[in-house]
């Protein structure tokens, strides 16, 4: 039973890992490639930061940056870690997906934690699924959007991936956004596999991202119960026989 995994590398080489140590074999189509944009602090009196994807750490060295006092809303767990690892101290984390992230930061501020009129920095990428800030600004905050990266997709799946759906060695598909479900989508259309590929079971990350696989006309779609990678991997693991 060979997985394909179709999140962006470095994230992907930890996913071929867990997979492996779960008894998978597991290979790498990464859809997307990550592309840093320049970052300058504007030096702006910010009373927080915000963070939808550890993406948006990688693309920036912040060194001894002031912002690393700040408290950081972290979207989910993965991303908490990388804002850790970045160094900042008080990280608070949401329950996975960017809706949840709004509510925590709007109980912070009816709680008192953060000041009803705060500027909060959005360190976010070139491409957003939803309008985080500006949901944000409706509740009375300011958000101050800096874009630190990019996905760009990739022209078309490596030859080893297209053999290995032509020898029907493939047995699922991980999917983790619904940009890279999209990519993943348009390489297996440019390839001629769109057939056979979408006949697989597509498990995927989130409602939002099976979406876009249930658009495209695959039947066999499975959803994680969170927002993790931990539920995607349980769903996969329904999905094969015992």
């Amino acid at each position: 039973m060979t997985i394909l995994v179709t999140r962006p590398h470095p994230d992907s080489d930890a996913t071929l890992a867990t997979l492996r140590q779960r008894g998978y074999e597991a290979i790498a189509a990464p859809v997307l490639r990550f592309e840093p944009l320049p970052f300058h602090d504007d030096d702006a009196d910010y009373d927080a930061v915000i963070l939808t994807s550890a993406n948006a750490l990688r693309a920036i060295d912040l060194g001894a940056s002031r912002l690393l006092r700040l408290p950081l809303f972290a979207v989910g767990e993965h991303t908490a870690d990388a804002a850790r690892g970045a160094g900042f101290d008080k990280v608070i984390v949401a329950k996975g997906d960017a809706i949840s992230l709004r509510d925590l930061v709007l109980a912070r501020v009816k709680a008192g934690e953060l000041p009803a009129s705060a500027m909060l920095l959005y360190l976010a990428g070139a491409d957003l699924s939803r309008d985080l800030a500006g949901e944000l600004s409706e509740g009375g905050l300011t958000v101050v959007t800096h874009t630190t990266y990019r996905m760009a997709p990739v022209a078309a799946l490596p030859r080893e991936v297209s053999d290995a759906f032509m020898a029907n060695r493939i047995t699922a598909v991980l999917h983790y956004s619904r940009r890279s479900a999209q990519a993943f989508l348009d390489t297996i259309r440019a390839d001629g596999l769109e057939i056979s590929a979408l006949a697989l079971p597509q498990c995927c990350i989130s409602a939002a991202v099976a979406a876009v696989l249930h658009d495209a006309g695959a039947t066999n779609v499975v959803v994680a119960a969170r927002p993790d990678e931990n539920a995607l991997l349980e769903a996969l693991d329904r999905t094969m026989p015992p």
